[in-house]
């Protein structure tokens, strides 16, 4: 166009309104058009155009298979200009047993599984026809009960909605994400959705409270426990918003957990890789081992195979409710579009309500369609009797007019319409007999016509109707719920020490610092082979599920889950490894927390003080300052007990002096260097000539063993109290020969 011509008709607006506008443009035809369902039909235009589409090719219940590449080449080309990929995976989502609650489409194929919902073979592989519960949507498509609208390019027309007879809304749910909103709506029970209908036709000011009675909770399609609270549950369908926590189901088979349904959208696959996980990384200890028995017939049977008949199954399931997808939390976001055409969260009663108005609408505009369609029968057999009954004169009158129509509709007061029914008879409905069939039609288009227009002129006759139809359907395609409502407490994972196995461990201490446990408490531990150069150090006994408290010879202790040291097996690995002692420190001794609840630390000084186990446990790798000690000190091997008012502490030096006295004397601290135990001359401590050289404690009636070389002296209880004294006295000399003592130990 030449410059300077001036029929252009520009408008000049800001960017800022111009991208405000585009992008709100953008989100209604997001909102509207693609991803939040009616509440009419409860589908998204994808889904209703599949299935009209479907519809339109024969596919229905009682029709042969095709291929499902036909079906998605007529929706974008017909009715949704869009990805074939996205089309036929929305087709597949109809389909899957384990997606929708109600399948409106029957595949055969490969479909996908409950493992991996996309592993579904290419369209070109499978074929589809529609479910009869598509009936429920397409029906009554052709009775004047849908408004058309143009398809995308203007040739062809579609139904802006399907005349739906049941709330599929709720039955089958749906999820979808718009542009400032999303929509999650979980399936339902189609009976109790029908019953609540039927009870708001009944009594419609029911409340929020009658209805949750009714549908007490969404019903998914691959079962479970919904363990959410009644409470919550309410809440949620008061408010449209909320969580429902959806739980796995299991039995035991001959000392086996066999889980037997699965959370919705839950793959066993994924799930028995979650529990591996932990076995391998040695937090789950209880179980044996995994198998997936699913099949065909059973198509949900995990198999888990606890370590022993001991394992308490009840706590370990809670454990694996908490830690994999065992149990599972869903959004509930109950957003649709509503008969206005504007998107908005209802509650249940809003919801059951608002679609009860348009089926009531629907059906109302039904019955209309088809009493115009008997009207307009009626006009016609009225034209069909007269032209009967003057049966010879309008045969004349066609024979012989050169236009019968107009003189037709002029001798017997016809209609242009009955005028054309009377020409369009074929000869042989010209028989005697005829008027006897049109007027028995003509008396039951009469009966049906006064039932019609009885029906369009009462607000209750139309309600019962509808009602009749909701109860028909309900039975026709209603089923027994498959989630049960078991009102519990969230599961909570176990702390690790309760996930082991309470077996019975000795754990063994080497002079260098090397650690095992071996099972039970009847070894003598004495006896295992050591390392070249290495022997016994110290040993405790406790339970698997307990820890294990190192001593270093600087009086620092050290902790460690007794189920995690090597087995006693080998010849065990370094504490070095896992622990970070100071440089230079040794380890002296290991006790086990769960065990006994209180220790006797001390040191060679004749220092010392009792402590409880509990109190001395730390997860610090370098542990934590316990025991303090005095220049030229080193730390005595530690000994648990039970009791401090009823023991007895029995130490004695290396040149054979004992001493005997209660364990009540000793002072109860959390640290530092204690009190004195027992009397040692200083100038022989500093020349290390005498030292407190064993300590242990005794239980009323134990027997004390004096190790001196390859001998031994037993005292039982009464040669005890020879030396029995107040704490912090020198003690008494032992018999000739035990003057160089070793080791002492308490004795059953």
């Amino acid at each position: 166009m030449a410059s300077g011509d001036d029929s252009f008709d520009l408008e000049q607006i800001p960017l800022s309104e111009f991208t405000e506008r585009a992008y709100l443009d953008y989100s209604m035809y997001v909102i509207l058009d693609r991803a939040l369902p009616h509440i009419g039909d409860g589908l998204k235009p994808v889904q209703r155009r599949i299935i009209y589409a479907m519809s339109e090719l024969g596919l229905d219940a009682t029709a042969k298979f095709k291929k499902s590449a036909r079906t998605v080449g007529d929706v974008i080309g017909k009715f949704h200009p869009h990805g074939d990929s996205a089309c036929y995976e929305a087709m597949v989502l109809m389909a899957q047993p384990f997606s929708y609650r109600y399948p409106l489409i029957d595949g055969q194929g490969n479909w996908g599984s409950t493992d991996d919902p996309k592993s579904f073979a290419a369209m070109r592989y499978t074929e589809a026809k529609l479910t009869p519960y598509a009936d429920v949507l397409l029906g009554e498509l052709a009775q004047g009960t849908a408004d058309w609208v143009p398809n995308f390019d203007g040739t062809l027309e579609e139904p802006s909605l399907l005349p739906a007879r049941l709330p599929n809304v709720l039955l089958n749910g749906t999820t979808g994400i718009a542009v400032g909103m999303a929509t999650d709506i979980p399936p339902h029970n189609l009976r109790e959705v029908a019953q609540a209908c039927i009870h708001l036709l009944d009594e419609p000011k029911a409340t929020l409270d009658d209805l949750c009675n009714i549908i007490p909770a969404p019903d998914f399609p691959g079962g479970g426990e919904i363990i959410t609270s009644r409470a919550d549950l309410r809440a949620l369908y008061a408010t449209g918003n909320g969580t429902v926590r959806l739980r796995a189901k299991y039995v035991t088979e001959d000392g086996n957990i066999i889980v037997t349904a699965l959370p919705y959208q839950s793959s066993g696959s994924k799930i028995l890789e979650q529990i591996a996980a932990q076995m391998q990384a040695k937090k789950l200890p209880l179980i044996e081992d995994l198998r997936d028995e699913s099949s065909h017939e059973t198509p949900v049977r995990l198999v888990l195979v606890p370590r022993s008949n001991r394992v308490d199954v009840e706590p370990l399931m809670q454990h694996l409710f908490a830690t994999t997808d065992l149990e599972r939390n869903y959004r509930v976001n109950l957003n649709v579009i509503g008969a206005d055409g504007l998107p908005a969260v209802y509650n249940l009663r809003d919801l059951l309500n608002n679609w009860l108005e348009y089926r009531v609408s629907t059906v109302r505009r039904r019955l209309q369609f088809r009493l115009d369609k008997v009207m307009a029968r009626l006009h016609v057999l009225e034209g069909y009797l007269i032209a009967f009954l003057n049966i010879d004169e309008v045969i004349h009158i066609i024979r012989t007019e050169e236009h019968p129509k107009a003189v037709l509709m002029v001798r017997f007061g016809l209609t242009d319409i009955q005028a054309d029914a009377i020409l369009d008879l074929r000869l042989r409905h010209l028989a005697r007999l005829e008027e006897m069939r049109i007027r028995g039609e003509q008396a039951e288009l009469e009966k049906e016509r006064k039932a019609l227009e009885q029906t369009l002129g009462s607000n209750r006759r139309l309600r019962n109707l509808v009602r009749d139809e909701i109860h028909a359907d309900m039975e026709k395609f209603g089923d027994a719920r498959r989630c049960e409502v078991i009102e519990r407490e969230a599961a909570q994972a176990l702390a690790e020490t309760d996930l082991i196995a309470a077996e019975a461990v000795t754990v063994v201490l080497s002079t260098k610092g090397w650690v095992r446990a071996a099972k039970g408490h009847d070894l003598n531990p004495r006896e295992l082979s050591f390392r070249s150069g290495d022997e016994y150090q110290a040993a405790a006994r406790g339970k698997s599920n307990q820890n294990a408290v190192f001593f270093d010879s600087t009086g620092r202790a050290y902790t460690l889950p007794a189920h995690g040291l090597p087995s006693a097996r080998g010849l065990g690995e370094p504490l070095s490894g896992r622990l970070t002692p100071p440089e230079g420190a040794t380890f002296a001794g290991v006790v086990m927390a769960g065990t006994r609840p209180w220790v006797l630390m001390a040191s060679d000084h004749g220092y010392g003080f009792i402590a409880e186990v509990e109190e001395l446990t730390t997860k610090n790798r370098a542990g934590k300052a316990v025991l303090s000690l005095a220049p030229g000190a080193r730390v005595l091997s530690p000994v648990a007990f039970d009791n401090p008012d009823e023991e007895w502490v029995a130490c004695a030096t290396n040149s054979g002096h004992l001493l005997v006295f209660p364990v009540a004397e000793m002072p109860r601290m959390a640290r530092g260097k204690g009190q004195k135990i027992m009397q040692i001359p200083t100038n022989k401590l500093r020349s290390r000539e005498e030292i407190m050289q064993a300590i242990c404690v005794l239980k009323p009636g134990q027997e004390l063993r004096i190790y001196s070389g390859n001998r031994h002296l037993t005292l039982k209880d009464a040669d005890q109290q020879h030396y029995v004294a107040d704490r912090a006295r020198r003690g008494l000399k032992l018999p000739r020969g035990f003057q160089r003592v070793d080791r002492i130990e308490a004795v059953e």
